[in-house]
């Protein structure tokens, strides 16, 4: 794809264990959810009103200043088909667009694939945490994993800088291609030459970056602080990836999600102003979501498991509002305690892939889904 812009990039941010949707987008207005939330329901006073039926939980102040200038777009009763209150389960559907049978590569791996066709760039995708997330596997696509960039390099921890030198062109001798090597010898050196290539690329990001935005002192906040360092160095970087929870508030919801919530609201007022600063706000695109929403009726002190949740686009280039029906409270209208979805997760993906990354969407969420108007 050649164009004289910036590259856009995607920002996504997984709340892990399931976020409470009805307390985090409040329909305050309808007297059903205080009839169904009697120990755990945020009193309308305390909700941040978005329109005459719903407002934000009021943990989420940090940034609402961001849906006054129309950079948020919320996505209501966002799910799938036949959902499952599995958190292993559910995730999976999520990372591979696929919600009937075990999807074999990730969305935004394949995403990657398609960005980086030669697979000239290890570092299309990186990810922000232990671990990689299945979103971001992809046969033959290489994603570097961060735990924090200051850190960041392979064999960090040798202190003597001609030893860490000795064992690094050890490394590389190892990780060298050559013709004798079988297949799974092969496939062993693409990868230890990609991250060798991708800690010395990465190793410099810190060094070029500066702000005047102070972010918070928690992981989310660290995360994204990260990741604005590699957008500064222009790595060539579009796709980023970090995680935040656990949203599984079985019990003591009201403090525990009140606390998950200032965090992830924080980060993301303080990430939009950096980005904001450096002129790259416009150019790139944030999708919160988590794997399902909760119960509609608390269990006293918390909400279990459920289906039909929230999700937000967030950026400089999105049509700020509401999408999407908010899920129906009538006890007639839903079943087993659960919100109905009322619009296909993928519906949000194709969007932007199509509308935002340029890419064909069908292969990769397995299907032509209706796209949505936040781009």
């Amino acid at each position: 794809m050649t164009s004289t812009k910036k590259e856009r990039s995607v920002v996504v941010i997984e709340l892990q264990g399931g976020n409470d949707a009805l307390n985090t987008v409040i329909p305050y207005n309808n007297p059903l959810y205080y009839d169904f939330r009697n120990n755990v329901g945020i009193p309308e006073g305390d909700v941040l009103h978005l329109d005459g039926e719903v407002g934000f939980n009021p943990s989420l102040a940090p940034m609402k200043h961001l849906w006054d200038q129309g950079k948020i777009g919320i996505i209501n009763g966002i799910g799938y088909p036949n959902p499952n209150r599995s958190h292993f389960r559910s995730r999976d559907v999520w990372y591979t667009a696929e919600s009937e049978k075990i999807g074999a590569e990730g969305w935004l791996g394949a995403a990657i694939r398609d960005l980086d066709a030669r697979g000239e760039n290890v570092l299309t995708g990186v990810n922000f945490g232990r671990g990689l997330p299945r979103a971001l596997v992809c046969k033959g696509v290489p994603v570097a994993s961060v735990a924090n960039l200051e850190t960041y390099g392979l064999m960090p921890d040798i202190q003597d800088e001609k030893s860490r030198q000795y064992a690094l062109e050890a490394f590389s001798r190892i990780y060298g291609p050559t013709e004798s090597k079988d297949i799974v010898a092969q496939v062993l050196s693409e990868t230890g030459s990609n991250a060798l290539k991708g800690a010395d690329r990465l190793r410099s990001a810190p060094e070029v970056y500066s702000s005047t935005v102070e972010y918070a002192d928690t992981p989310i906040s660290q995360s994204l602080r990260n990741m604005a360092q590699v957008m500064s160095a222009d790595l060539g970087t579009r796709i980023y990836y970090t995680m935040h929870g656990s949203f599984d508030t079985h019990s003591n919801e009201l403090p525990a999600h009140h606390k998950l919530w200032t965090d992830v609201s924080t980060a993301i007022s303080d990430f939009t102003s950096d980005l904001d600063e450096h002129g790259m706000l416009d150019d790139t695109l944030i999708l919160v979501f988590s794997e399902f929403g909760r119960r509609i009726k608390d269990n006293g002190t918390g909400t279990d498991h459920g289906s039909g949740g929230v999700a937000f686009v967030i950026g400089g280039s999105v049509n700020g509002g509401l999408y999407a029906e908010y899920p129906s409270l009538r006890p007639e209208d839903h079943s087993e305690g659960d919100l109905h979805f009322t619009n296909d997760f993928r519906s949000t993906y194709a969007t932007i892939l199509n509308r935002w990354l340029e890419l064909d969407p069908i292969p990769i969420v397995h299907g032509d889904y209706e796209q949505f108007a936040f781009l």
